[in-house]
């Protein structure tokens, strides 16, 4: 990714991505920041724009800093995890959360253009049955039950403020037993599936939701922040190309649904690439895609 030219002799030259007629995108390291990298890529390439790709490349620690000094121009971010990363706290609220990742950005030389209604964000379940006999919707109704359930989630979810700890001091939530699991994985779900646990921490877009066998409950006193994906971009991106870049852009943020997280997860889940599972998002939708 680091390009150096020699400079008689001198300090070697930095070549960034910024100084030449394409957008490199990055994604993080994980599927699904790699379908959403190659939505916003495969959009663009079908407006004529030239793209790079820098998939995979690493942890939001490496992958920020690398949008910062210019090394790539365009990240699929969520949206209160990045403000995170810049010490600021994010809401619950989209639209707060967003305006404050636009000042977090401003002063580095970076836009965020509109967040899509999407999110991947820390989600309690329980499984649908349990849901229907108990009449549960939202976490303030888990109230007389928490005492008589038992919770799973990561081991670090007993300190944390957007798991057991947020729910107790938000919630008011008590738990007759904690039983240390995976963050949002396979023995979580397995956990669930087999009643070991009443309740679990996933994420939002898992595609073991969409399947129909557990049920979210609804946040409904705002613990957890926004995390709307949202497409973090160098300003002088956004200058250079102009209006075609951010309104692509932008088109494909309004279409994103969680659901439409879930079923490009499932579909990776069963063999298909990233890059296939987004195409076919976009096909069915009805963007001009370049060939290939």
């Amino acid at each position: 990714m680091l390009l150096f030219a020699g400079c008689g002799g001198g300090e070697p030259a930095v070549t960034t991505a910024l100084n030449d007629d394409a957008v490199t995108v990055a994604s993080f390291n994980f599927a699904e920041s790699e379908v959403l990298a190659e939505l916003y890529a495969q959009a663009l390439e079908g407006r004529g724009i030239v793209v790079e790709r820098e998939l995979d490349l690493g942890p939001r620690e490496l992958v920020v800093p690398a949008l910062q000094r210019g090394l790539v121009e365009l990240v699929p971010e969520y949206a209160g995890s990045g403000l995170g990363f810049f010490a600021q706290t994010a809401s619950s609220d989209p639209a707060i959360t967003h305006e404050r990742l636009l000042a977090a950005l401003r002063p580095r030389g970076l836009a965020a253009l509109d967040a899509a209604p999407a999110q991947d964000r820390n989600t309690f379940v329980v499984d649908a049955t349990t849901a229907d006999r108990l009449r549960l919707v939202s976490l303030s109704d888990l109230g007389s039950f928490a005492p008589a359930m038992t919770f799973g989630g990561p081991t670090e979810c007993r300190e944390r403020r957007f798991c057991l700890s947020g729910l107790e001091d938000v919630y008011g939530l008590h738990f007759k037993e904690f039983v240390a699991l995976d963050a949002g994985g396979p023995l979580t779900l397995q956990a669930l599936n087999d009643r070991t646990i009443d309740i679990g921490l996933l994420f939002s877009s898992d595609p073991a939701i969409r399947a129909g066998a557990l049920m979210e409950l609804r946040d409904d006193r705002g613990l957890e922040p926004a995390e709307n994906v949202t497409p973090i971009v160098a300003q002088v991106t956004l200058d250079r190309f102009g209006s075609t870049l951010a309104d692509t852009l932008n088109a494909v943020s309004a279409l994103l649904r969680t659901s439409d997280l879930r079923k490009m997860n499932a579909s990776m889940a069963s063999g298909l690439s990233p890059a296939a599972a987004a195409r076919a998002w976009l096909e069915a939708r009805g963007f001009a895609l370049a060939e290939g």
